[in-house]
């Protein structure tokens, strides 16, 4: 579209709807950009080690929200001993490599190496504090740190319960943080915490190892709360790998319940790679059309919505010039921001020379609203619907950013 034909907008009306709903794209094509895309924005790679029900999953689970059945369908093998679980898989905003069986299986982690040298990655090693027989997690984590002494480390100490005395509960606060740890950690408990530290302290690498205690159990399990120590853990992750995931994969006071959880997550990973996109020197409007079409129709499938070509009228028609101001940032570049007063007060929040990436975690969160109304069969508001739009374009312009200066 070229910017002679803004006067025509009957005819671009029709061009908006018909990308955001079935995009004329080559699929080959489509998939090389994506290919450059994702070379933009590497995925970080948090490489879990430790031995076969050390609590691994439980701490994937915890830290995307996703239950382990989920996670357990969810894994790809990847190397001879390890596997990869991608969240979300489609557009994926962090992929966790599993190491399994260790102290089982004759493990040689070069491959898991190589596998994680061209990729952001943190180590993350499982160790249940009530297990003191370690060592062949100890002699990975040395031949690792030995070969790559940057690599950021992670004790993760869990199981904490079932070194309580009989109806011990949780301590609060937090304790595990304090140094030296204080009495009130029962005995038994402390000493196995402490020796785990021992060791982890006679290890490699130019950076200590950061040692935090969990316990991740399952409600019925009856210990309050069944997260604990999470926030600690997510302290550590965001301090080592400053890519903002905690937020990125559960929005803490934007997510009310499941489904606007795993919609975050998707729009976030399509964002991400819609930004990708946007970087590239040259890339095609109906590319980044695409990514965004296939969101639009994967909030659709999560939501038990149609995706049709009334739906799509309907929700263009609501959303008005709003959306025609984000994508004409696109389509004739920095200059039209001085007749178009709204994407004039917006553009300033928008990462680097393009506004794709917000562009599109703007359209998931105006299509999260305008669904869950239409799933509970109640009326789509208009300006509710353009303001939610405009203030996405400013916040996922800001989710994004350190996203994209971590590159």
């Amino acid at each position: 579209m070229k910017f002679s034909n803004l006067r025509n907008w009957s005819e671009y009306w029709k061009q908006l709807q018909s990308a955001l709903l079935e995009p004329k794209v080559d699929e080959a094509a489509l998939e090389s950009s994506l290919r450059e895309a994702r070379k933009k924005l590497p995925l970080p790679v948090l490489w879990l080690l430790g031995k076969a029900q050390a609590g691994k999953t439980s701490i994937i689970r915890a830290l995307t929200g996703n239950e382990a059945a989920e996670i357990g369908n969810g894994f790809q093998p990847c190397t001879r001993h390890s596997r990869f679980y991608d969240c979300p898989d489609e557009m994926p905003l962090v992929r966790f490599l599993d190491t399994r069986g260790l102290g089982e299986i004759a493990y040689d982690p070069t491959d898991d190496i190589h596998y994680c040298e061209s990729q952001a990655h943190l180590l993350l090693a499982v160790m249940k504090v009530a297990d003191m027989h370690q060592e062949p997690v100890y002699q990975v984590l040395r031949t690792v740190r030995q070969r790559h002494p940057e690599w950021p480390l992670v004790i993760v100490q869990t199981g904490l319960h079932e070194l309580y005395p009989a109806d011990g509960k949780h301590i609060y606060p937090w304790p595990y943080g304090d140094e030296p740890l204080p009495d009130t950690i029962p005995i038994e408990l402390r000493r196995a915490l402490l020796a785990q530290r021992a060791a982890a302290e006679k290890l490699p690498g130019s950076l200590p190892a950061r040692c935090i205690a969990v316990d991740l159990t399952l409600p019925e399990d009856g210990y309050d709360p069944a997260d604990y120590g999470l926030e600690a853990l997510w302290q550590a992750i965001e301090s080592l790998l400053p890519f903002g995931l905690q937020h990125q994969l559960t929005s803490e006071k934007e997510v009310r319940d499941l489904y606007e959880r795993t919609a975050h997550q998707h729009i976030v990973g399509y964002s991400l790679t819609a930004a990708g996109l946007g970087a590239l020197p040259v890339v095609d409007l109906v590319t980044v059309s695409a990514v965004q079409a296939k969101l639009l129709h994967g909030l659709a499938v999560l939501y038990g919505q149609s995706w049709d070509k009334r739906t799509t009228t309907e929700f263009v028609t609501l959303l008005g010039a709003g959306i025609a101001s984000s994508y004409l940032a696109r389509l004739v570049g920095r200059t039209v921001t001085k007749i178009i007063p709204v994407l004039g007060q917006t553009v300033g929040a928008v990462w680097g020379a393009s506004s794709s990436g917000a562009t599109t975690y703007a359209l998931g969160k105006a299509t999260v609203y305008f669904f869950t109304r239409r799933k509970n069969g109640l009326n789509v508001d208009p300006e509710t619907l353009r303001r939610i739009y405009m203030e996405a374009l400013e916040s996922g312009a800001s989710l994004l950013k350190e996203r994209l200066r971590s590159k």
